[in-house]
Formats: structure tokens, C-alpha cells, sequence
């Protein structure tokens, strides 16, 4: 470990995270060229993006190349790399394309995996990194992110960012899928799951000579006052860095409850979610939490599309949102949908598997999904101006909130923040 801090308790400022940085940096020694790869806009609040300005202040010229870990999603506009990076230079800003980008450093045996996966699926995963990891000559790569339960995962961050933030299509697709046959609500909140050690085998294996250090946030809200809080900073080159963090995240950013919830209304903010393949992170972190006949609200006023891929987007639209057995058989009755694993897995994180009721309000403009487009994929629609009269985000306060007609609803007004769970249901 280069540098380690944090706690419940602390709350650490923007100089804190500059001073930690800086004093790992000075550890590592003298440096001659650098690659950054934090995550992309969807990560607003991990303070990777300060952190990232933080390194270029120290490194100048060094810094050669930032590339943030896009995976699927859609590349950053130049508005959202002003804001999340402040003064860097975007002209160090390289766009990763998970189609095309991508170099394979190793396979992982398809005994191995299906030997971690507990026979829930028996494949070779290949490890594919962005070729610039290979190709670029770097003497130090930085992987930036926060540390935080993950429905993929179990914990997201560390060797994901890698293998995932930089990886191509058969990576990302086959471990989504992974952790989709084994179960999500099986790994959610833990570091230790089938798809993490696919991840760390094959950074024992395949990227062990690559000089990647992480530098890993703890970042949670503050039911107290309402704030989002830094809590930690982890920087290391090995796993010990991604463990401390994640059993710093697991009390920062794990909600135990003691009673299944019986209406949990849900706010995307518009500069965050966009599309459902991010917005059902109101479903994923939830479904430990919700009873049985329950009803989850998602108030989504940016809603425009489903996946953030084209074709994400088309297969989407085209299998909806039906839970895991219609899932599985469309992938054995259609090739599209077996060549597209991770789309596969998103349509099974995104359904309740008929245990409680999913309503989306996007909002009313041109760009919004329509009220046929939300219906189509298996969700309920509301009108969103209507919800929030009755729900409104600007007067809720994250947790249980009681109505005017006395009905309690819960709160929760970022859920990529967090995980929740009725403590019957989670597993420990």
C-alpha cells in the first residue's frame, strides 16, 4: 500500500485527496510516462475526476493519455469532461471503443471458471484490455474509481476497471453473464464472488507485468445532512488495496433493514441517468429490499433509450425486461442475444422475476421513452409531473418517508450510491 486512510467517520476534502494522492506519487518515484484511467460520467460523484486533474497537476507533461474506463457506455461530451475534470487538457481524453479497441492478453480456463461459478457456466473468459494498455509503453498506469456494491461484481472497481472499463465485447458480455447464471443477489455487496476471481486470475496471469497502481475512493451519502462524503482513499498496487476499501464501502454505503420495504420511490438525476442499462440501478441495489408484492417508482426525468449501444439498445427493445427463464430461453432460441452475453445479463438484472411491480416515469419531452416504449420492455408507466406532486424529490429525505395520508414510503435519491437489503434476504 502507497497511502491508506479512512473510516465512517471521515469526510475527506478535495486537499485531503490531493495530499494522499500526492504523498502515494512521491512513493512510486520518478515517473516519464503516465496513462490515467478513470471512470466515465456515470461515476460523477467517486471523485475520480478531481483526482485524476490532481495527477496531471503532478505529472505535467508525463500525463500523456486519459482514458476513461467507458465499457459500453456512451462516449463523454465535451461538458462532461469540463466538469468532471476541471483544468486537464481534453486534448489528453481517449474515447474507448469495446468493438474495436481491444487487444486479448490471456484466456481463463473454462475449468476455473466453471469451477468459481459453482457450474453455473462453463466457458473460457478471455482477459481484453484497451490495446494502449499494451501498446502505449507506459511506465505507470493509474486506475481511478470508487469502491462501492455492484450487481456485475459484487464490489465494483479494482481489476473491473481494467478488464471491464477498457475491455472488448466477448470480456465484458461472458462476465456479465457469469454473474448473472450465479446469481446476483448472491454477490451484491461482496468482494469476494465468481466474477472477481476471474478478474483477479487473470491479473495474476496476464497483466501482472502492466505497472497499474489503483487509486480507490470510498464515497457515500450522509443521511445526516443529505451530503455525498468521501470516506476513504485506498493506493496500492495489489489486491490488499481493493479489499480495505471494499470493507470500508460494505459500512459506508450497506443498508440493512430490518423489514422488507413495501414502496421505495427512486430519483435519477437527469445529468447522471439516461438510459435504463444505467437507470436499473434503482432495480438492482433495491431487490434485496422490496417485499413480495411490493412497488418501486422511478422517477427518470433524462430517460431517452435503453441501452447506451446501439444494438444493446435493439436487443432491449426486442426481449424486454421478463425476468430470467424467458431470458434464458430467448438466448437458447436466438443467436443475437447469445453473441450479446451482457445484454443477456442486463435483462436479467433489470426484472423483479415477477416478485414486485417496476414503474418508470421518464419525462414528457421529445427525447423521452414513450409510455409504449416503457410498456413494451415489461415496466409499468406513470406520468412523471403526476409523480412527483405526489413524490417529490426536493421535499423527500433519503430513507422512510411518511405521506400526508400517512403511507410510508423509502426514499432513495441516488442509487448507484448504495445497497439495500432486508437483512432475511441478503446473503451473508
Amino acid at each position: 500500500m502507497y497511502y491508506e486512510i479512512g473510516s465512517v467517520g471521515h469526510e475527506l476534502s478535495a486537499d485531503d485527496l490531493k495530499k494522499g494522492l500526492f504523498e502515494a506519487l512521491d512513493k512510486m518515484g520518478q515517473r516519464s510516462k503516465v496513462l490515467a484511467i478513470p471512470p466515465d460520467y456515470t461515476r460523477l460523484p467517486s471523485r475520480a475526476g478531481e483526482l485524476t486533474e490532481f495527477a496531471w497537476q503532478y505529472y505535467g507533461d508525463r500525463l500523456t493519455d486519459v482514458l476513461p474506463a467507458l465499457g459500453t457506455h456512451s462516449p463523454m461530451t465535451d461538458h462532461q469532461i469540463a466538469h468532471m475534470f476541471g483544468t486537464l487538457p481534453s486534448s489528453l481524453i481517449r474515447e474507448h471503443d469495446w468493438r474495436n479497441d481491444v487487444v486479448t492478453v490471456g484466456e481463463v480456463p473454462a475449468a476455473f471458471v466453471k469451477e468459481v461459478s459453482g457450474g453455473a457456466v462453463e466457458f473460457p473468459w478471455p482477459a481484453q484490455v484497451n490495446k494502449l494498455l499494451v501498446n502505449g509503453n507506459f511506465d505507470l498506469i493509474l486506475s481511478i474509481g470508487q469502491v462501492v456494491p455492484h450487481e456485475v461484481v459484487g464490489m465494483a472497481n479494482y481489476n473491473k476497471n481494467i478488464f471491464v472499463g477498457t475491455g472488448g465485447v466477448e470480456g465484458i458480455n461472458k462476465s456479465h453473464f457469469i454473474g448473472a447464471a450465479y446469481g446476483m443477489e448472491r454477490m451484491m455487496g461482496h468482494a469476494d464472488t465468481p466474477v472477481r476471481r476471474v478478474f483477479n486470475y487473470a491479473s495474476e496471469n496476464f497483466t501482472k507485468h502492466l505497472p497499474i497502481v489503483y487509486v480507490q475512493t470510498v464515497v457515500g451519502l450522509d443521511k445526516a445532512d443529505g451530503k455525498i462524503k468521501t470516506r476513504g482513499l485506498f493506493i496500492g498496487d495489489d489486491f490488499e488495496v481493493f479489499d480495505k476499501a471494499a470493507k470500508l464501502a460494505l459500512l459506508v454505503n450497506f443498508e440493512m433493514l430490518d423489514k422488507p420495504l413495501t414502496k421505495v420511490v427512486v430519483y435519477l438525476d437527469p445529468t447522471e441517468f439516461k438510459s435504463t442499462w444505467l437507470g436499473n440501478k434503482s432495480i438492482y441495489r433495491t431487490r434485496m429490499a422490496i417485499d413480495d408484492e411490493g412497488e418501486l417508482i422511478v422517477l427518470a426525468p433524462a430517460l431517452k433509450e435503453f441501452g447506451e449501444d446501439k444494438e444493446i439498445d435493439r436487443l432491449i427493445r426486442k426481449y424486454g425486461y421478463f425476468g430470467t427463464p424467458a431470458t434464458l430461453k430467448a438466448c437458447d432460441e436466438n443467436e443475437e442475444l447469445r453473441n450479446n452475453l451482457s445484454a443477456a445479463a442486463h435483462l436479467i438484472h433489470g426484472s423483479s422475476e415477477g416478485r414486485f411491480s417496476i414503474t418508470y416515469c421518464p419525462g414528457g419531452g421529445a427525447e423521452n421513452l414513450t409510455q409504449q416504449e416503457i410498456e413494451s420492455v415489461g415496466f409499468k408507466y406513470a406520468n412523471l409531473e403526476q409523480m412527483i406532486l405526489l413524490y417529490d424529490p426536493k421535499v423527500l429525505k433519503d430513507g422512510y418517508n411518511t405521506m400526508p395520508d400517512g403511507e410510508e414510503i423509502y426514499y432513495i435519491s441516488n442509487p448507484a450510491l448504495g445497497l439495500w437489503a432486508f437483512k432475511d434476504r441478503f446473503n451473508y
